[in-house]
Formats: structure tokens, C-alpha cells, sequence
């Protein structure tokens, strides 16, 4: 039965995609990050320490964490390189001999400008924070680690003092020399426009329990620190400042300055707390330490580094209840699991004000620290916020506010960035007033005709059954002028069902999804009196169902645009019509038979003289010409009572919506006027099958040498090289039923059987139409077209990443014809699975058409087929 979920006013699936929107296009200023590695110092430096911060020995157990095997599956989806860290590190290695510089800017494509702190230990190894800006959109500029400064100036002195013969004057004068020069670095800091503010390491050195003493008191004992340092500096072996006396010094000396400096804006001090490697103590890495040194500088800026991890809640409630306090959550990306993650962002929220929070790579050395934390924030933030907002704990517009504070505004506005977030709304697609609610798309949509009686909500399942749910539109709209949710509850068996409403061993009634209804698929009819649209799965929480269809082609689709590629898609509906005839005497079953011949043959003109024939396609054009649907072409096709009606191109989610809708509208009509239509893949044993040819183009960023962005072959070829690598495994989706293979026969404008592909050639699996535009032909009206163009476009775009060859020559005649010489010339050496039992095992064995196509939805779909 159906239910109607959450009845406060909850957002609608369109509103929580544009929070979704927001975080995958805001542009980000990572206020807190170290340099990168010069090349010839990458090779010191572990690779394995991208999502560790563990040393030594320790740093090998790395690879059975949870963050680092997340890590190897997201970079091997950009490097489009096996699922092992042993291919993540090869194809890592293979970026860096082959263009280092592209693959870089890859990693730091989306970040607008870096705050660096470059006074990490090796210094010598990195590279200078100028060096970087090559590399965002904006000028980085300098964080300057005071620990360091002090450190470099004692050295000095202490260089000096052992040239002099050393007294008590020499090391009095000393000391006083070292605060004057520490002084006036960071006075002149206070004055560098690219100083964007100071970082204090003490929680590595002595713990976050800073003395507040008078500074008589800590002076005295810091003098004498300093003095033991100096006298004995040849045997100390000095690198870092470690005394708890200097070490308070500093912090308070440049909380001083700030405090005291004439500018209205006061450069913050960062402050490790938390997260970091075993040279601190954790149990002095508490930002809960630092109460009394915040309270002591009300007036200079403190932000608490690392989400103070573990000590999440505590850097939350001091960021709280401190004006001068801010949390930043960067590093425990990527350097805890993503269940963690989704807590300590949880936990940051529960009382801290997202005008206080700020977001960080915390990235080191190696660029894929950078790309990690923003691919894992993304997902986090998008899981995290979507979910408040469709349980309605933020209203949509105040989550987007809360993405564009967290990740520009809030690091703009406290470190006085010289950045305009509105010149940049435009670019990433952000901008206000760029949404329309599902109230204001339906009303446009209805402008200028009738209310309808019923809204379909529609889904296609694993048997490629169109199902559907009807709601009055009195209810409908009711419930959308309340603001309650327009969700509807469908039994999670949903993808568990064959034809007859069977359940496949394992499934069970038990549970729940969440039907959501996209507004931007609106369509009339398919009958008078109807409107219809598409909609998605969820889980109650709001997470992604992995077994939805649409959700999968949603995803293949992001996997493209990641790599630069957007789709356009057209189909052709192949259909036979078959006339409802009298039952037989004493029968009330319903009764169909094949139209007579009348010269019916490939795109004559005779046949469409039968006035009820030449009628009822007329309707069919005129019907979704109405609903903004422009058939672009019909003709009679091969079979008796076969016929072809071309769709235009679109874009591959609304191809797929615009497919199912129309045979929709086409079963209907014909149904009314006394006709069935019947995507049988093989009606006639003896006459060319009915298909469902889809016509794909690419669309990537066009150049200088090549101007048609989708005629560039170093992008198609591989593509269409990655389809055809995995053209059996893509079958199991493109032919999804025993009668799939009854058509799948040589010489019958099939496709043939053979993986091929040729120029105009209606015999290979792939036709070459021209430029990108190619047509696959291994597809017929039984597969479900939400995973058939998801398996193809990824498995395209995975040919892409891995830039596959096309080592199948360009076949100009029938495949079948081919000799055995032939074949190995052009590269054809397999045939396409001979059943559905083949598909599947083709499928199964391809690990990366799993992966991509989730290995929960690929084990259901193949129980289903068993089934």
C-alpha cells in the first residue's frame, strides 16, 4: 500500500539538488595547507602517508585502514587504474614522469586560493608558496609557523655567542636580541600584505596548557632557558624549540603584537590541536587547554586547527562561545574513515555556528592530499547537509549559505582576502536566484491549460517494466502548498520483482524507500488527463539507493563530467503493431493478430494508405509534438506491421525519461484506437527484429586545433575503444532478455555478433556515423535504458581515463564475412555473449564494470535475471 512520508515541511528532491549543487561547484579557499614537493624530492617522502599521519614502522599498517582503502578506490577512479595500491602508486608514478604539471593542476583544480604554512621540517625539499599559485585562480599567500621563526633566529645567535666568549652579558644581550628579532619578524608579518596570518605548533612542543603567568614570571624562567640553550648549543643537537618557557614566550609575545598592532583587522593564530603524529602528546592536544590563553586575547583571532580531533565537541564549544574562536575541519579529510567524518561534522554542528567554521586540505607534500580532502569533503558535506535539509533541520537556502560561509566566505572574510565571491557565482553555477522550487516548475508547466485529474510518478525496474504510482492532483498540489513532502513510500522489494510480482530468493516486503519525484521531468499525459514525471529512489535517511536505475545513470554521468565529458543521446523506437481482434466463440481473453502484408516492406510509401494505420501514427506525432516531444522521423520498417519512430538528442537522464514516456504515449494511442505495440525483440522468426538503437555523441571542452568540441578523436576513440573492450559485460544491461538473442543474428541489421565496430556499417555492434556521433546497435526495447546508457557511458568514459586504444580496425563489411586473416587485421576476435546466462557471466567477471556500476545493484540484477 502507499504511504506518504514525512509530513513536516521537508525540502523537495529539487531543492535539496541545488544544496547538492552548491557543494560540488563552491569554489574554496583552503585557509590552512603546507607546500608541495619539489620532484626530485618525491621519492623521500612515503606515498602512503596521503591518509596517515603515522611514521616510521607504523606507517606500513596504513594499508588496512578504512581511510587508505577509501583512498585507493577514489584515485583509482581518477586515474583510471586498477582497484590495488600497487596501481594507484604505478599510475601516480606514470603522472609524475609524464606531465607532472597537468596532473597537479588536476588535483588542485577546484581550490580558489591557499593560505600555506611552509615552515614544516625538509624545508629544502619543498617548493616556495609563490610556486603555487600556478595552480589555483588566486595568488596564495604565506602563513608564517612562529616556532620556526624563534628556531631560526636562535641558531643564528647561538652561532654568534659560540664566536664570543660567552658571560652572563653575552647571554643577556643574547636573549634580548632574539625577542627583538622575533619581534620585529612579526611586526613586519603584521605588515605583509601576502602574511595571512601566524600558526603556532606548540601542541607538538609542549603541549596546548599555555602558562599565563605575568610575564615577569615566565621571562625570568625563559631567560634561563635560553641561556642553558645557547651554553650548551653544540650539544643539543638543536632543530626545534622544545622548552616549555620559550615556547609560552612566543605564543604570548605574538598574541601581544597582535592585540596591540594599529590595524582594525587582527591576522589570526592557527593552532594545531589535535590530529598529528606521535611527536604529540594527546592528551595535551586537547584545544579545551587553550581556555585560559582565549580569554586572555579576547581581540585576537584563534582558530583551532584539525577539528581538534578527537576532541571534536570541544573545539565546537569553544568556537561557541568565544567571539575570537573559530573551528576549522580540515586534515580528518582524508585521514579518518568516512563514517568519521560524517560525525565530526555532525558534531561541529551540533553547536558551533557556521559562521565560525572553516575548511581546510590540510594538504602536504604530495598533491593527492588535496584532492582527496575536497573528492571526501564533497561527499561528506553532501551527505551530512542533504540529510538535515530533507528531515527539514535547515531549510534548504540557509544549507547553501551554510556550504558558501564554510568553504569561501568565512576564510575571506577573517583573513581579509582581497576576493569577490560574486564574480565567481556566475562560473560555478551558484548564483542566487538560480533555483526554481518543484511549485513554481509545476505551475509553469501548467501555465495556459487545465488541471490535470492525475501526477504519475514513474520508475523502470530491473525487467524494464514501467511502473508507476497515480496521485489526484487536489492532493498533490495540496500537499506541496503545505510544504510537506511530495515523497512517496514504495516497499524496498521494489527492485526485488520479475514480471509476475514474484520476489527473487533473499528479498523480502520488509522495508522501505523513498519515492522522489523530479520536477524538471515533466510531461503531459500519456493520457488525457494525466501529467507525468520520473523519480529516484532513497533510503529513509536520504541516502542514495544503490539498486535505483536513475541514481546509477546519474552517476555515470558525474563519472564524465569529472573527466571533461557531457552526452547527448537519441533514440530510435523500433515497435510492430499488432490489431485487437473478436475472441474466439465462447472466449473472453482478448485477441491480437499480425496486420496484413499490403506491400509492407522497409520504408515504403503504400502502406501507410490504411486509413487506421495512417491515423493512429499521425496521433502519435501530434500527441508528443503536444508535449514538447518533436518526433524527428517515421517510416515503415522491415517486418509486417513494423515501424520506426526517431527521437531527438538529449541529454542522457532525459533521453531515457523522454524514451519511457513516449512509448508510454504510443501504447496508449494504440491501444484506443484497437492496436497493441509490442517491443518484442524477435516477433518474426524469419524477419529482421525490433531494436532500440541509441545514438550517442560526446561533447568535451573544445580547442584551438580542434574547434567541434565532440569531433576530437584523441576523445572518442578511446571511449568508444573502452565500449567496445567491455561491450560483452555491457550486454547484460543492453540485452537483457533470452528473446534479446533471438535478434542478435549475422545479416539482419543487427549488430551482428561479433565486437566490432565500422564506418556506416549496420552489421557491427558499433556504427560510426561520424565524428563522435556513433550508434550502438546491441540494444532492444527489453533492457531497462537507465542502466543501458549507464553501462555504456561508463565504460566509455573508463576507456577515456585508462586511454585505451581502438585496436579494432574500422570494419567495412559484414563481420559474419570476415576471414579468419581479416579478423586479426582488424582486431575482432570475440563474439558477443550467445545468451543471457553468457551476458551476465561477462558482466560479473569485469571488476571495473562492478565497480562502477555498484557491486550491490550488479549481484541484484544477476539474481534477478537467474531468477
Amino acid at each position: 500500500m502507499a504511504s506518504w512520508v514525512g509530513m513536516r515541511a521537508t525540502a523537495t528532491p529539487a531543492q535539496v539538488d541545488a544544496v547538492a549543487r552548491a557543494i560540488r561547484s563552491t569554489p574554496i579557499i583552503d585557509h590552512h595547507a603546507h607546500p608541495l614537493l619539489k620532484p626530485d624530492a618525491l621519492s623521500k617522502h612515503p606515498l602512503l602517508a596521503l591518509t596517515t599521519e603515522a611514521h616510521g614502522d607504523a606507517i606500513d599498517s596504513a594499508v588496512t585502514s578504512l581511510p587508505h582503502l577509501r583512498a585507493v578506490r577514489q584515485l583509482a577512479s581518477v586515474l583510471g587504474c586498477g582497484l590495488t595500491w600497487e596501481s594507484v602508486v604505478a599510475a601516480i608514478e606514470e603522472r609524475r614522469l609524464d606531465c607532472p604539471e597537468d596532473w597537479t593542476a588536476e588535483c588542485l583544480a577546484v581550490i580558489e586560493t591557499i593560505l600555506i604554512d611552509d615552515g614544516l621540517d625538509n624545508e629544502d625539499d619543498a617548493n616556495p608558496y609563490p610556486w603555487h599559485d600556478d595552480y589555483t585562480r588566486s595568488r596564495c599567500k604565506r602563513i608564517v609557523r612562529i616556532e620556526k621563526v624563534a628556531a631560526d633566529i636562535i641558531r643564528r645567535l647561538a652561532k654568534a655567542c659560540d664566536e664570543s666568549s660567552q658571560t652572563g652579558d653575552v647571554f643577556d644581550d643574547a636573549f634580548a636580541e632574539w625577542t627583538q628579532q622575533f619581534d620585529s619578524y612579526i611586526v613586519t608579518a603584521l605588515d605583509d600584505p601576502d602574511v595571512a596570518g601566524f600558526k603556532s605548533v606548540i601542541c607538538y612542543r609542549t603541549g596546548l596548557a599555555i602558562t599565563n603567568e605575568s610575564n615577569e614570571v615566565y621571562e625570568t624562567r625563559a631567560r634561563a632557558d635560553f641561556k642553558d640553550i645557547i651554553a650548551n648549543f653544540a650539544l643539543l643537537d638543536f632543530e626545534k624549540l622544545q622548552t616549555k618557557s620559550l615556547n609560552d614566550l612566543i605564543v604570548h609575545r605574538t598574541a601581544q603584537l597582535i592585540r596591540d598592532s594599529a590595524s582594525r583587522h587582527k591576522k589570526p593564530i592557527q593552532f594545531h590541536t589535535g590530529l598529528g603524529d606521535n611527536d604529540l602528546v594527546l592528551s595535551e592536544s586537547s584545544p579545551s587547554h587553550l581556555q585560559k590563553f582565549i580569554r586572555m586575547y579576547p581581540t585576537v583571532p584563534i582558530v583551532l586547527l584539525h577539528a581538534g580531533y578527537p576532541f571534536t565537541r570541544e573545539t565546537g564549544y569553544l568556537a561557541s562561545v568565544y567571539d575570537n574562536v573559530y573551528a576549522d575541519i580540515g586534515e580528518v579529510f582524508p585521514c579518518v574513515s568516512q563514517d568519521g567524518q560524517e560525525r565530526i561534522l555532525r558534531e561541529i554542528l551540533e553547536l558551533c555556528p557556521w559562521s565560525k567554521i572553516l575548511w581546510s586540505t590540510d594538504g602536504h607534500w604530495f598533491p593527492e592530499t588535496y584532492l582527496l580532502a575536497v573528492m571526501q569533503m564533497r561527499e561528506v558535506f553532501e551527505t551530512v547537509l542533504c540529510d538535515y535539509v530533507r528531515k527539514g533541520h535547515i531549510g534548504w537556502r540557509a544549507a547553501i549559505d551554510l556550504v558558501r560561509d564554510v568553504l569561501f566566505k568565512n576564510a575571506k572574510k577573517l583573513y581579509r582576502l582581497d576576493l569577490d565571491f560574486s564574480e565567481l557565482e556566475e562560473e560555478v553555477g551558484v548564483a542566487e536566484g538560480s533555483y526554481v522550487s518543484d511549485a513554481e516548475l509545476l505551475q509553469a508547466f501548467l501555465k495556459n491549460q487545465p488541471a490535470p485529474d492525475f501526477v504519475r510518478i514513474c520508475w523502470n525496474d530491473f525487467t524494464a517494466s514501467q511502473r508507476m504510482r497515480m496521485v489526484p492532483f487536489r492532493k498533490f498540489t495540496s500537499l506541496l502548498s503545505e510544504g510537506k513532502s511530495t515523497d512517496i513510500g514504495i516497499t524496498s522489494a521494489v527492485f526485488g520483482l520479475i514480471q509476475n510480482d514474484w520476489m527473487v530468493p533473499g528479498v523480502t516486503a520488509t522495508g522501505e524507500y523513498r519515492l522522489h519525484p523530479d520536477f524538471s521531468s515533466l510531461r503531459k499525459g500519456p493520457v488525457e488527463g494525466h501529467i507525468s514525471m520520473n523519480g529516484e529512489f532513497r533510503e529513509l535517511s536520504g541516502a542514495r539507493v544503490p539498486f535505483c536505475p536513475r541514481t546509477v545513470l546519474q552517476r555515470a554521468v558525474d563519472f564524465g563530467a569529472d573527466n571533461n565529458l557531457s552526452f547527448l543521446i537519441g533514440f530510435e523506437i523500433e515497435f510492430l503493431l499488432v490489431e485487437r481482434v473478436e475472441p474466439k466463440p465462447g472466449s473472453t481473453a482478448t485477441r491480437y493478430t499480425t496486420l496484413t502484408t499490403d506491400g509492407h516492406a522497409w520504408s515504403v510509401s503504400r502502406y501507410f494508405a490504411n486509413p487506421k494505420i495512417s491515423t493512429l501514427l499521425r496521433d502519435m506525432v501530434a500527441a508528443l509534438d503536444d508535449m514538447g516531444i518533436y518526433v524527428e522521423q517515421l517510416h515503415a520498417e522491415s517486418a509486417t506491421g513494423q515501424f520506426e519512430l526517431i527521437l531527438p538528442p538529449y541529454p542522457p537522464i532525459q533521453a531515457a525519461d523522454t524514451l519511457l514516456h513516449t512509448r508510454d504515449v504510443m501504447s496508449a494511442l494504440a491501444t484506443a484506437a484497437g492496436f497493441k505495440i509490442t517491443l518484442h525483440p524477435k516477433p518474426f522468426a524469419h524477419a529482421c527484429g525490433t531494436a532500440s538503437h541509441m545514438h550517442l555523441s560526446l561533447v568535451s571542452p573544445p580547442s584551438p586545433a580542434s574547434p567541434e568540441p565532440n569531433n576530437k578523436p584523441e576523445i572518442y576513440k578511446p571511449f568508444y575503444a573502452g565500449v567496445l573492450k567491455r561491450l560483452r559485460a555491457v550486454c547484460a544491461f543492453t540485452y537483457a532478455n533470452p528473446a534479446s538473442y533471438d535478434r542478435a543474428s549475422d545479416g539482419t541489421w543487427s549488430g551482428g555478433r561479433w565486437v566490432t565496430w565500422g564506418t556506416q556499417n549496420r552489421e557491427a555492434a558499433l556504427r560510426k556515423i561520424e565524428g563522435s556521433h556513433w550508434e550502438v546497435k546491441v540494444m532492444d526495447g527489453l533492457a531497462n535504458p537507465y542502466l543501458a546508457i549507464a553501462a555504456v557511458l561508463f565504460a566509455g568514459t573508463k576507456g577515456l581515463v585508462d586511454r585505451e586504444p581502438l585496436t579494432w580496425g574500422d570494419c567495412e563489411i559484414d563481420p559474419a564475412k570476415l576471414t579468419g586473416n581479416d579478423r586479426r587485421e582488424l582486431g575482432v576476435s570475440e563474439m558477443l555473449p550467445g545468451n543471457v546466462e553468457e551476458a551476465l557471466a561477462a558482466l560479473r567477471e569485469d571488476g571495473d564494470m562492478v565497480e562502477m556500476m555498484g557491486a550491490e545493484l550488479v549481484e541484484r540484477y544477476v539474481a534477478m535475471k537467474e531468477f
